[in-house]
């Protein structure tokens, strides 16, 4: 068998790929979008699609049939939901809802700015017909274009959610999230909890919660906790990363607040490491879902699933614990990606910048553009990076992120690709 190779960013003068070409031109139609909203380390979704859409090569006989074996208690929300839910980042076919509610998925979280609203229509497609009372659908506080401003009135919180609900087909959301909150003036924003009592007494919604991989990620989960407001937090979690993450989750487990988890794989780069067999490429998913579910203090998993074959590969992790074999694989990646994974909640490069470039979202819209196939959402996001703050700025900089990445990136290299990639222009 061919080794596969890592994928990589097109060198400078390289042509352009025909996808990119034929994307360019929706992208050209967002740059020069607002500035990101306060408090908030990411202005839409992208960041947070709760995990690369990846399938194995060849799918195992035995996922064919696979369904959700066990159900969890969402904190004090008096709902079980199935251990490994349905995230619908780049959903497009309807019919993928109907499979994973036939499989025993309960739980589906979406966002108006998934694909501009299409996936909240899409997802609206697939659960038309099914007993709402059987399902928890979770949505954010923000709009098709992005998140809402910090000093966005209760009327328009309100307004956005009902967005939400018509084009969702439902009268109700069981949980809408406070969005890539990396601050506690936006984690307790007065007219976002004002707007979501109002929305709760009309019987719009049922609860709040809040989620984050943002730099701040411990210190806004920990308050989020602590502040008594919040019924359930989504937080990155996967393997070795964030060590403080396990005492908040048994706090947020003693105080009846549920945690749903994201991010489970890692930058989900095991379909293109060529230093994996085919074995331990179609292995990965399900050990590194089964580690993170070995936590008791975890409701369930979120993973971004668009296919047939996502369904049947994620759901046959449901209800299993991890082996002996799995931790080895799950410690093999890690040491295979350490050096190229740019860690979400890191932010150590940040500051660092003279001209604020915003490192960590073009490095992740890299990732995204070519290796997820979310290449439309790639050119779209950085689109709306203000020209002086993109990767443009890096051409001449002696790099002083470089040095302050603590994993060793080759950060200025990586900023470089990213124009060749993403720039339009």
């Amino acid at each position: 068998m061919r080794k596969r190779r890592r994928s990589r960013a097109p060198a400078a003068g390289e042509q352009v790929d025909a996808t990119r070409r034929r994307l360019l031109k929706a992208a050209a139609g967002i740059a020069g979008g607002g500035a990101l909203a306060a408090g908030c380390e990411y202005r839409t979704q992208l960041f947070l699609l709760d995990d690369a859409p990846t399938e194995s090569e060849v799918q195992h006989p035995s996922w064919s049939e696979s369904r959700i074996r066990a159900y969890r208690p969402l904190g004090k929300t008096g709902h079980a939901m199935s251990d490994i839910s349905f995230g619908t980042s780049g959903l497009d076919n309807a019919d993928v809802v109907k499979r994973a509610l036939d499989r025993g998925v309960n739980f589906f979280d979406t966002s108006p700015d998934y694909s501009r609203a299409g996936s909240e229509r899409v997802l609206g497609e697939g659960i038309k017909g099914y007993p709402r009372e059987k399902l928890f659908i979770v949505s954010k506080f923000c709009t098709p274009d992005g998140h809402l401003p910090n000093d966005a009135s209760p009327e328009e919180v309100i307004r956005a959610v009902e967005g939400s609900l018509q084009r969702l087909g439902v009268d109700y959301l069981d949980l809408a999230h406070i969005h890539a909150c990396n601050s506690l003036d936006r984690l307790m924003n007065p007219n976002i909890h004002a707007a979501a009592e109002r929305l709760k007494e009309q019987g719009k919604l049922r609860f709040v919660g809040v989620s984050s991989h943002t730099p701040r990620l411990e210190t806004v989960m920990r308050h989020a906790v602590d502040s008594g407001k919040f019924d359930v937090i989504m937080v990155a979690y996967n393997f070795a990363n964030w060590p403080d993450l396990t005492n908040i989750f048994r706090d947020a487990h003693e105080k009846g607040v549920g945690v749903v988890a994201m991010k489970t794989l890692k930058g989900a780069q095991h379909t293109v490491l060529s230093d994996f067999t085919p074995t331990e490429r179609e292995s990965f998913p399900q050990a590194a879902f089964k580690w993170v579910l070995a936590n008791p203090y975890v409701s369930g998993l979120v993973v971004s699933i668009n296919s047939h074959r996502q369904v049947d590969e994620y759901l046959a992790a449901s209800g299993q614990r991890p082996s002996e074999a799995d931790l080895a694989l799950l410690e093999r990646y890690d040491a295979l990606v350490s050096g190229d994974y740019c860690r979400p909640g890191c932010g150590a490069c940040l500051s660092s910048c003279p001209r604020g470039v915003p490192i960590d979202d073009v490095l992740r819209f890299t990732t995204y553009y070519r290796g997820y196939g979310q290449q439309r959402v790639a050119l779209e996001e950085y689109a709306r990076i203000p020209a002086e703050r993109n990767a443009s700025a890096c051409a001449a900089c002696p790099a002083p992120c470089e040095r302050a990445c603590p994993f060793g990136l080759r950060v200025a290299d990586k900023l470089r690709a990213a124009r060749e990639m993403l720039h339009i222009g």
